[in-house]
């Protein structure tokens, strides 16, 4: 008789694996893949397809793209081509198709990020929702044992006051859309009280105060917190942070770039963790690789794309809310 397996052994159901496995039950996404002349970015892609994730529409020059797929012995099968001639020309004929709805997502190929994102925002694209564009990673740390949002670790340099608070409403948003309808959001800072020579401390207390006063709705914030009083309820506890996010967050918001991505690349190089990544702020998901992600980020990615994407299509008011504009 075989003996069931320890708690050690059994999948944890907080493991990122299992937006892969929620994804097989719905169709695969039409996927605007960008530009992809690299073998990494015509794979990856062709990955997510062979997986059930995606049903990806190739754009860029058709006869490269084919002789990519014959140099590296893989197989377009039912992969869509539309033949336009070079990296700009392909971003804006992608965000044009998204926003007319002949694809719910967008993912990157081989050309450079500010490519793409510059054709998003342009108006003729339809894709705008008057919201900053960020990227949000969803993260699992064995060490932790919990699912957490990171933002903003990839786009913007160094927020002002107003574009996180877009930033801490895009993250919500993807809460949301994984399921979550009243997610916990901190505001990071090195301390967890307010000094007038931190600005992320201030930062960290103004939008604790606009999500008061539903400048930022669908969650609660909190800040400035450090990131263990975030975290881990022992240490809110030991340093008697009065907060409802103190201990128990879903989401961390970075004060910057150089704080957010040490923050993702420590998880995935040194904690072992799994991570999705997705560019919220327009009207469809945008999945946004690094050149260092691993095959499983990419997969991972593609994932969670589909599962924003779905939210979307049952739920289309779903990312309605405070705006910039």
């Amino acid at each position: 008789m075989n003996e069931a397996p320890s708690a050690a052994l059994r999948p944890r159901p907080e493991r990122l694996d299992n937006l892969i496995d929620a994804c097989k039950a719905l169709e695969p996404v039409e996927t605007g893949v960008v530009y992809p002349l690299s073998a990494d970015a015509l794979l990856g892609a062709l990955e997510a397809a062979r997986d059930g994730l995606i049903a990806p529409v190739l754009i860029g020059p058709a006869d490269t793209i084919r002789a990519l797929a014959k140099k590296e012995g893989a197989d377009l099968g039912a992969a869509k081509i539309v033949d336009v001639p070079d990296d700009e020309e392909a971003a804006a004929k992608a965000c044009q198709m998204a926003g007319r709805g002949e694809v719910q997502a967008l993912m990157k190929g081989s050309l450079h990020t500010d490519v793409l994102l510059h054709a998003v925002v342009q108006k003729e694209a339809g894709l705008r929702t008057g919201r900053l564009l960020s990227h949000c990673a969803l993260i699992f740390s064995p060490a932790y044992g919990r699912r957490i949002i990171l933002s903003d670790a990839a786009i913007n340099i160094a927020p002002d006051l107003d574009q996180k608070r877009d930033i801490v409403q895009n993250a919500i948003f993807i809460a949301h859309a994984l399921g979550n309808p009243n997610p916990k959001a901190a505001v990071i800072s090195a301390v967890e009280v307010v000094r007038s020579k931190m600005p992320s401390t201030l930062d960290g207390a103004a939008l604790a105060k606009m999500a008061e006063r539903r400048q930022i709705v669908g969650g609660i914030v909190d800040g400035p917190l450090d990131l263990d009083g975030a975290v881990d309820p022992e240490a809110a506890r030991i340093k008697k942070i009065d907060s409802p996010v103190a201990g128990r967050a879903d989401i961390l918001i970075a004060a910057n770039i150089d704080a957010g991505n040490a923050m993702y690349k420590e998880f995935l190089f040194m904690a072992g963790a799994q991570a999705a990544g997705c560019v919220m702020g327009a009207r469809v998901p945008i999945i946004l690789t690094s050149r260092a992600d691993s095959a499983e980020t990419r997969t991972l990615s593609a994932a969670l794309a589909v599962t924003v994407a779905e939210a979307v299509r049952k739920n289309p008011s779903l990312f309605d809310g405070p705006s910039g504009e």
